[in-house]
């Protein structure tokens, strides 16, 4: 059963060269930006998908200022000044790639590897004090998997950060399975981490809905048949006309699904 066999859905084919590729501002349909997007409450319940992946950051939890902090304590430590546009290039990049990508970016004389360390112990650190789901979102997790249907974490924290959270937030409780962005080759600009989650709940990707919060990574979910849900996260960098232009659908708030129709 996949939800993109729904009538309700608009007509998409992502199964063209170089999907994933495609321009931030896809045109919408009737040709207006950010209008694209097929309000997503009255769809998500009762499921008519296999699979549900959703990214943390933003998405499920109250955590993007969480790395701002963590960011900004970064810098400041090397007399760099923080902008928004670090986040968001960090946001995409993950572990691995964003600290070659600072070391590059700032010509620091400094390992990875050590770069990884240092944001991983003020994540862990910050996550284990302030980070909380999002008001409805552990309620329609529940509620997927009292239905049968395989939930899966995709998320580019490392482990130990996530792990941080417990008991409050426990992610091997709440997920069937759990991605986290080491364990695959490529970033969210890449549909690896998504290929790889729905791999792990045993759902073909076509059968599969992603929830996230940024475009690269929705546009590289999208590239292998997933239905793509945006959702508006509690960051200040956020691209809303843009992810509007390119998902399936849109959700405000978690708590707009309602479970009891």
């Amino acid at each position: 059963m996949t939800i993109r066999n729904s009538t309700d859905l608009p007509s998409l084919d992502r199964h063209e060269p170089g999907a994933a590729d495609a321009p931030e501002r896809r045109p919408a349909a009737g040709g207006l930006p950010g209008t694209r997007a097929v309000p997503a409450a009255p769809l998500l319940w009762p499921p008519t998908f296999d699979g549900a992946i959703f990214d943390f950051d933003g998405t499920i939890a109250f955590s993007s200022g969480i790395w701002e902090q963590v960011d900004r304590e970064f810098l400041g430590e090397r007399g760099l000044r923080y902008t928004p546009q670090f986040a968001a290039e960090l946001s995409v990049l993950g572990f691995a790639e964003g600290s070659r990508y600072v070391i590059d970016h700032y010509h620091l004389d400094e390992d990875p590897d050590a770069i990884c360390a240092e944001w991983n112990r003020i994540g862990a650190r910050l996550y284990g004090e302030r980070v909380t789901l999002r008001q409805g979102a552990r309620a329609y997790i529940e509620a997927l998997r009292s239905r049968g249907v395989r939930v899966a974490l995709a998320t580019t924290n490392d482990a130990n950060v996530i792990d941080a959270m417990k008991p409050r937030v426990d992610a091997d409780e709440l997920f069937d399975a759990r991605v986290h962005g080491a364990e695959v080759a490529r970033s969210k600009n890449h549909p690896d981490i998504y290929l790889e989650a729905a791999r792990r709940i045993g759902v073909r990707p076509r059968d599969c809905i992603v929830f996230e919060d940024i475009v690269p990574g929705l546009r590289a979910a999208m590239s292998t048949g997933m239905t793509g849900c945006a959702v508006r996260s509690d960051g200040r960098t956020q691209k809303v006309d843009a992810l509007r232009s390119v998902a399936d659908l849109w959700l405000d708030r978690w708590t707009d699904i309602d479970l009891h129709p």
